[in-house]
């Protein structure tokens, strides 16, 4: 979610295991605390501005269309006071093209979208660029950046394991037996492979 209108203040950078990048901790005036996606060059210390800003400087979060051309916004609104939508990830980021009576603005796909100059977005980059690149090198650590993210580690194949344990199991040599294709209408038991496929369409 965006900051509403004010000041504010950055207090801790934290990193987040559900997310490709980090997170930064921001009080408010009001004494208030927020949690923000963190821009590249965030800093402990460091002031922010939210709302209308006649001159907006990195990190800020202000109007579409108070926003001058080129410059690179994230966090974006895809309708006003939706709190972001658009380039959340790590080291993700658009570019302001124009403006008119709607807001252009390339994404990072490459596609230009025409936004609302009422919706709000955070000026710079969001932190945490090149977090893909890392090679994962081992089993365990893909185990654990799935697990972060709710899903499950790693699925046995059917064909490995033995016939009392699924369907697709046993024999001499891995191989399923039996058509992989099965009905909407399949008992629980035989319902696995491919369920209800439709066929495909001659060219």
């Amino acid at each position: 979610k965006l900051l509403d209108s004010g000041k504010y203040k950055v207090v801790d950078l934290i990193h987040a295991p559900g997310r490709s990048g980090p997170l930064m901790k921001v009080l408010s005036d009001s004494k208030k605390v927020s949690f923000e996606i963190a821009f590249r060059g965030a800093y402990v210390g460091q002031e922010l501005n939210s709302g209308k800003i006649e001159e907006p400087g990195n990190g800020d979060t202000t109007y579409l269309g108070l926003i001058s051309d080129g410059s690179f916004v994230h966090n974006i609104e895809a309708m006003p006071g939706d709190g972001g939508k658009f380039c959340r990830t790590a080291g993700a980021s658009s570019q302001v093209i124009s403006h008119g009576e709607n807001v252009s603005i390339k994404l990072p796909s490459g596609s230009i979208k025409n936004f609302n100059p009422s919706c709000r977005a955070t000026i710079g980059i969001v932190a945490g660029a090149g977090a893909k690149d890392i090679p994962i090198l081992k089993a365990g650590r893909q185990k654990h950046y799935l697990q972060s993210r709710a899903k499950r580690p790693y699925s046995v194949r059917g064909v490995a394991m033995n016939a009392v344990n699924h369907p697709h199991g046993g024999g001499n040599h891995q191989h399923i037996g039996r058509p992989n294709t099965v009905g909407r209408g399949a008992p629980p038991g035989r319902k696995v492979g491919r369920l209800s496929p439709q066929r495909r369409k001659s060219k």
